[in-house]
């Protein structure tokens, strides 16, 4: 009932937060861009600001982000490792902790390898307008791609990976150091899992509420639902649609 009652804070509170940056930073709307798309104020510095201070920021912004985002497809997980650990009340809360640490540090680490590429990719469209151009039906390719790769077998292997991981009965570590790499390795393998809908979350807006919430359900649903495939493919589906009607955009306003 405590990790429940933990969870659900710091789910609320992450949410809350991301709330809060995702509504200022949409107040400070965009800068139109030559192609006809707006470049989101997420890869630019603030007035003033340095672009360590700018990294920093952002990447404070993408921990308290994927901690909304990705908590509920990994608390299942951390349920489980709970009931399938034998260990007093204190050891325990420290493992779950611990399993919990290492799956975020991996999508810390993503963010950390984000921000440089994403910062310098809008530098460069801000500078050549023949690049800007293009943006839009690269945009929408790399979408269909990512929709793609919903269908076929190594997404149902990674899927399947990680689904396995919520029944998961065999030895699992009783050590701290043990906890940690556990974490590690469930949040590769769920990075490798979602990595392209992520991909598409940082297309389509990284600070967009309505996109990460759409996120969030299909990436969650994915691993908990009983058709987990099926809900997969369906997410799938509607990226590559997506895809082709951004592509079809951008040709008409070349």
């Amino acid at each position: 009932m405590a990790f429940l009652g933990v969870s659900s804070l710091l789910f609320a509170a992450s949410v809350a937060v991301t709330i809060v940056w995702c509504t200022s930073m949409s107040a400070m709307g965009g800068m139109p861009m030559p192609g006809g798309w707006t470049m989101s104020m997420t890869w630019m510095r603030m007035p003033g600001q340095t672009w360590p201070g700018a990294a920093v920021s952002f990447l404070g912004m993408w921990v308290v982000m994927m901690v909304a985002m990705m908590l509920p497809a990994v608390l299942p997980v951390l349920r489980r490792y709970r009931e399938s650990v034998g260990a007093t009340t204190g050891t325990l809360n420290r493992l779950t902790a611990l399993v919990g640490a290492g799956y975020f540090v991996v999508w810390t680490a993503l963010g950390a390898a984000v921000y440089p590429v994403g910062a310098a990719l809008a530098e460069m469209a801000m500078q050549r307008p023949g690049l800007s151009r293009a943006v839009p039906a690269a945009i929408g390719s790399i979408v269909l791609i990512a929709g793609a790769l919903q269908f076929t077998r190594w997404k149902a292997r990674r899927l399947a990976c990680c689904r396995s991981m919520l029944g998961h009965e065999g030895a699992l570590p009783r050590d701290a150091g043990g906890a940690w790499r556990l974490g590690l390795r469930v949040g590769l393998q769920c990075f490798a899992c979602c990595g392209n809908l992520m991909l598409i979350l940082l297309l389509a807006g990284v600070m967009d509420l309505t996109a990460m919430t759409a996120m969030t359900a299909a990436i969650t649903l994915e691993r908990v639902a009983p058709a987990g495939l099926r809900v997969a493919r369906a997410v799938g589906l509607v990226a590559v649609v997506a895809g082709v009607l951004l592509i079809a955009r951008a040709a008409a306003l070349v």
